[in-house]
């Protein structure tokens, strides 16, 4: 493209609309008409410069011009409960559908890592010796032990609110890390499996693997999960920037990166609800049975959620993004 000449050509056609938008009167029924057909080619010639041309102080003039028009073209948009309904019944479980070749491997794979650390530790005494003293190990260990009291250290609603928060913020940084090709996600997974194997490990050599599960899997399933899924996106993500398919690496992104900030919202909705299970069912006392059950209740709720209202919302052309009105202006891309 020569832009010299592209811009001779349309510049008139810019200044229009910028004079148009520039009118303190209300415009005329043509002035309007106008002003809509002046956006939507300012717009495409914004795309065209952007991904063949591109000229930093011309992109920044067209790109104000552009979105000064579309707010007066779409006018000024607030969140309403009708957006509120839309993301949880479509955008978010949408957004979770479509990763799952990317999060339902992870979580096996994780799985089977916490597993196998948690064998070697517990199968191993010189292992253990790296971790704590003897002493320590016991008092870890024992009925009554610092693995049992922890759930109920602090009162419920103060646990619940800590619980929530971290893990929160070790999801959210799954997802935003991993635009840096997955690399950090896949740190933070590790320490996660690491963790819970160790836990694994040393219950189960003091001959107490019982009373662990039924302190972890209450709130363990869906709280896992959710870090699955945000592991999963994050990798995604990162992957988008290896392999964008037939969209241009910065439209790709863009998408998947939106799509990436909806569902940091929604898990944090979803670790509230393994908060809760955490800080009030976990150390409640109830029967050993009755807290798994509710566990395993949450997490089939949370899996339907995502494969029948997800699967749907996708079938019906659901993405996770956000609402085409509010993306930016793009040309189509040949395949």
């Amino acid at each position: 493209m020569d832009l010299d000449v592209f811009v001779s050509a349309h510049r008139a056609e810019w200044d229009r609309l910028d004079a148009l938008l520039r009118r303190r009167r209300r415009l005329t029924g043509p002035e309007t008409d106008e002003l809509v057909a002046l956006y939507q080619r300012t717009a495409t010639h914004l795309s065209l410069i952007q991904s063949s041309a591109p000229d930093p102080q011309l992109t920044g003039r067209l790109s104000q011009l552009v979105a000064r028009a579309r707010s007066v073209v779409t006018g000024t948009r607030r969140a309403s409960w009708r957006d509120v309904t839309r993301f949880l019944t479509q955008q978010f479980p949408a957004a979770v559908y479509r990763a799952r070749h990317w999060w339902v491997p992870t979580a096996l794979l994780s799985t089977t890592v916490a597993a196998l650390l948690g064998w070697w530790i517990g199968t191993h005494p010189e292992v253990q010796s790296t971790i704590a003293a003897p002493s320590e190990l016991r008092e870890l260990t024992r009925p009554g032990g610092q693995y049992e009291t922890y759930y109920s250290s602090n009162p419920a609603a103060s646990f619940a609110a800590q619980v929530w928060t971290n893990n929160a913020w070790a999801a959210a940084l799954c997802l935003i890390l991993g635009v840096f090709l997955g690399l950090p996600v896949i740190w933070i997974l590790f320490q996660n499996m690491l963790n819970l194997g160790v836990g694994f490990g040393l219950m189960s050599s003091a001959g107490r693997l019982d009373t662990f599960l039924g302190l972890v899997l209450p709130h363990g399933l869906l709280e896992l999960t959710a870090v699955f899924v945000a592991a999963g996106t994050g990798l995604r993500l990162g992957w988008t920037l290896i392999d964008p398919g037939p969209r241009t690496r910065r439209i790709a992104l863009a998408e998947e990166g939106r799509a990436a900030i909806g569902m940091a919202v929604g898990l944090a909705l979803v670790l509230f609800v393994s908060g809760a299970i955490e800080g009030f069912v976990t150390p409640s006392g109830l029967p050993t049975w009755a807290r798994i059950t509710i566990g395993v209740l949450a997490e089939l709720a949370f899996l339907a959620y995502v494969y029948v209202l997800g699967g749907r919302a996708v079938r019906d052309g659901e993405t996770g993004d956000v609402e085409a009105a509010e993306r930016s202006a793009t040309v189509p891309t040949a395949a």
